[in-house]
């Protein structure tokens, strides 16, 4: 869609490259760490798409900072498990960075703009 914020975009593009990863991952993985991350990509997606259309943002885009990091974490579980190269874990490291830089750009302008608000 020409007309989705780009971080719609990019979550978009990282749920298209990371879905097949983490459902290839064995079993003892993907059932508890594989179905949460992807679970959580998912909600992250849906969240962006949400908070697009609400009036007041800022609490559903902190929530999703959160859901991000948390991602993070989950991505830098995978590398220290062996379960995903050093080279898809800097490539989905900078998709991860990318999102959040946008997410926190975001975040700072619905502050800015609550703060214009109570004044």
């Amino acid at each position: 869609m020409t007309s989705d914020l780009p971080i719609i975009q990019k979550t978009y593009d990282l749920i298209k490259w990371y879905v097949p990863i983490l459902n290839g991952l064995p079993r003892d993985h993907k059932f508890q760490l594989g179905d949460r991350m992807i679970v959580g990509l998912y909600e992250l997606l849906e969240g962006l798409i949400l908070a697009r259309y609400q009036r007041k943002k800022l609490a559903q885009l902190q929530k999703l900072n959160s859901k991000l990091d948390v991602l993070r974490y989950q991505t830098r579980l995978l590398l220290d498990f062996d379960l995903l190269s050093h080279k898809r874990y800097q490539y989905v490291g900078q998709l991860i960075n990318e999102i959040g830089t946008d997410l926190g750009g975001w975040i700072k302008q619905q502050d800015q703009r609550s703060d214009e608000a109570t004044r």
